[in-house]
């Protein structure tokens, strides 16, 4: 039986710096949601916050896809139940999809831009917001085809505690590299020698980080940067020859204006690459990526955890964990 109302987050105004109380409103409506033939009607499960939803906050000149536009329910992806299916949907009640399901407890969602959710051995449904979602093939294309990384490289991760940093260090551990990873406690830093097996992990919060990093890390061959800003234009000041940078987010720049590069010449003396990527640009090598992963699920080959926050009228609040490293894991909210 369907509830007389439900729970929202909509977009209120547009933040200058950090999200805070006026960004969003969390609102109470009238149950009042009827999918079309090509619809289903979702209740949500798990949504998943990430830093790139600090991105759609903003304005058109100043984001990489469409905004949110104020008003409008927030974006995110997520897992979600059927519980009600339009007839040419090609979905049934009771099925599990992943999609852009937004911040609201119900919505209405075009069958077509959803995800039957098939779990593999091993596998739990939170990983499909983890290892086998956006985190999970983000490492695997940013590690496999962007970075080529090979067997007796040294690599660097930033951020590396975080949702894509985590299974980057895995899965580079696979092919062979020396692997080392920078995070902001000392918990996590212990989390990802002892648990995830880096070789060293240092925190750049640390007043002593750039004579840390060159006594134990040196020189790099390759970088996976979460995080730009200081630490991105440190770490050019690092690089062996012919190194490889792999932009992958820039985190430490979402909540202000992004720090400017003055190491932009060691690119040039160390003839080295610099690449940003996105999943959009290797769509034709998700479903390889998805089997490679969901092959070290079954084998128990993937480690990973998540920080549950509760209820969707937390969300507003906890976006902010993701800059402030509040979450010790992949941060989702339970509907």
């Amino acid at each position: 039986m369907a509830p007389s109302s439900y729970t929202r987050v909509v977009l209120a105004e547009r933040p200058q710096g950090a999200v805070d109380s006026k960004t969003f409103r969390v609102e109470e409506v009238p149950f009042a949601l009827k999918p079309a033939s090509d619809e289903v009607l979702v209740k949500a499960d798990y949504l998943s916050l990430d830093p790139a939803m600090r991105i759609w906050l903003n304005a058109a000149e100043a984001n990489y896809t469409t905004p949110v536009e104020i008003g409008e329910t927030m974006r995110a992806i997520g897992l979600g139940t059927v519980i009600e299916a339009g007839q040419n949907s090609g979905f049934s009640v009771g099925d599990h999809v992943s999609g852009m399901v937004g911040l609201s407890e119900y919505n209405v969602l075009k069958a077509a831009k959803l995800t039957k959710v098939d779990l593999p051995a091993g596998a739990q449904l939170l990983d499909a917001l983890g290892p086998l979602g956006h985190p999970g093939l983000t490492a695997y294309i940013g590690i496999i085809y962007v970075g080529q990384i090979k067997a007796g490289e040294t690599l660097v991760v930033s951020g590396a505690a975080g949702a894509t940093g985590s299974l980057v260090c895995q899965l580079a551990k696979d092919r062979g590299a020396k692997v080392y990873g920078t995070a902001g406690s000392a918990e996590k830093c212990r989390y990802l020698e002892e648990e995830l097996g880096v070789t060293k992990a240092l925190n750049y919060k640390s007043p002593t980080f750039h004579e840390d990093f060159a006594r134990e890390i040196g020189t790099f061959d390759v970088l996976f940067d979460n995080v730009g800003g200081d630490f991105l234009d440190f770490a050019l000041t690092r690089m062996n020859r012919h190194a490889r940078v792999i932009l992958c987010g820039a985190i430490s720049g979402y909540n202000s204006k992004p720090a400017p590069v003055q190491n932009f010449s060691y690119i040039f003396l160390k003839a080295a690459t610099v690449q940003a990527f996105s999943l959009n640009d290797h769509g034709d090598r998700l479903p390889e990526g998805l089997k490679y992963l969901t092959e070290r699920i079954a084998r128990g080959a993937i480690k990973y955890r998540y920080h549950v926050v509760e209820g969707i009228k937390e969300a507003p609040r906890a976006i902010n964990m993701l800059f402030t490293g509040e979450n010790n894991g992949k941060l989702v909210i339970k509907a």
